[in-house]
């Protein structure tokens, strides 16, 4: 099984080597390699010139070397990338996705409805809040450690300050 190198922002455009300076913007990126799941950073310049193929992506400002950091996301970018990854089916990506269902159940973005059994696999039914709109996610029945896991490297990737 693969594990996601997700680190935090290393202050680095990955296209063009340029040094990303504190509080100015950039774009953070999630990229499929052969290892796994892997975090690239990229000027605006690079990225607007050179528009990399990345599985997805969000703007972010680079903090200050001195400054608290901050957890904060937007819902929507939340709900986007769980739904990029309903597709997949690489078991490193449904667990990822199910870990990322947990947090939107805790956000209160999504509520549990029902289950089924679909091929020997659980199925959880899940309604998105406020939109007539059902998903579907695997539960991969994962140990409480490897939730941790998870939601340490969930938590490593929505370690940015978003602007705007």
């Amino acid at each position: 099984m693969a594990e996601w190198e997700i680190h935090k922002p290393l202050g680095t455009c990955s296209g063009s080597g340029k040094k990303i300076e504190p509080e100015e913007e950039y774009v953070a990126t999630l990229v499929e390699t052969p290892e796994g799941m892997q975090r690239k950073d990229y000027s605006i310049e690079y990225w607007s010139e050179n528009k990399p193929e990345v599985y997805c992506y969000w703007k972010s400002v680079l903090p200050k070397p001195d400054q608290k950091k901050k957890l904060f996301i937007d819902d929507a970018m939340l709900m986007a990338f769980f739904e990029r990854l309903a597709t997949e089916t690489d078991q490193e990506k449904l667990n990822f996705r199910f870990v990322l269902a947990l947090v939107l159940m805790r956000k209160r973005l999504l509520k549990y409805d029902s289950s089924k059994t679909d091929n020997g696999c659980e199925i959880w039914i899940l309604k998105v809040s406020g939109k007539d709109q059902i998903e579907q996610v695997i539960n991969p029945h994962l140990t409480e450690d490897k939730i941790e896991q998870l939601s340490e490297q969930l938590g490593q990737i929505l370690q940015v300050e978003f602007s705007g």
